[in-house]
C-alpha cells in the first residue's frame, strides 16, 4: 500500500474515533456541578423553589483537595432530582460571596433556598450522607415555604 494512502487512512480512523468518543465524553462531564461566581451567585440561589447545595472552598486547602471528586459524584447522584442544584464557589476568586455568606473555614457546605441560607452541613463527607442531607433539607425548605405561603393567604 502506498505510504501516503496508509497515512490518510490512519488520519481518517483517528478523526472518526475522535468524533465518536467526544460526544459521549461531553455527556459524562461534570456538568452536574455549577460553578458560582460573584456575578452569578445571588441570582442562582434566589431561583424560585430551588434548593442550592453549595461547597465553598479554596484551591490551597488540603481538606478541600482531599474531597477529590466527591462534589462531582454528589452532582451525579442527585441529577434528575427536581429543584435541587449543586454548586461550588472558589473563595480565593470570589471573596465577596464568601464574606457575604459568612464563610470562615474550608470546605463549608451550605444549603440555600429562595436566596436564603437554610442549613449548614457538618456531617460525614461521603456521597450517601451528603445526598441524604440535601434531599431531607431541600424537602424541609420547600415545605416551610409552602407553610409561609399559606400563612400569607
Amino acid at each position: 500500500m502506498d505510504p501516503l494512502l496508509r497515512r490518510r487512512s490512519y488520519v481518517s480512523v483517528a478523526v472518526v474515533v475522535f468524533l465518536v468518543l467526544t460526544p459521549s465524553a461531553v455527556v459524562r462531564s461534570g456538568a452536574e456541578v455549577v460553578t458560582l461566581t460573584v456575578d452569578t451567585f445571588t441570582d442562582k440561589v434566589k431561583e424560585k423553589d430551588t434548593s442550592w447545595f453549595v461547597k465553598f472552598c479554596v484551591p490551597w486547602c488540603k481538606h478541600c483537595n482531599k474531597l477529590g471528586t466527591l462534589w462531582e459524584d454528589l452532582g451525579k447522584a442527585v441529577e434528575g432530582e427536581d429543584a435541587i442544584e449543586i454548586g461550588e464557589v472558589d473563595c480565593s476568586l470570589n471573596k465577596e460571596v464568601c464574606t457575604k455568606v459568612d464563610i470562615h473555614s474550608y470546605p463549608t457546605f451550605k444549603l440555600f433556598y429562595d436566596g436564603e441560607e437554610f442549613a449548614k452541613y457538618q456531617g460525614q463527607r461521603d456521597v450517601e450522607a451528603l445526598k441524604s442531607f440535601v434531599l431531607k433539607e431541600a424537602d424541609k425548605a420547600a415545605n416551610s415555604n409552602l407553610e409561609e405561603d399559606k400563612d400569607e393567604l
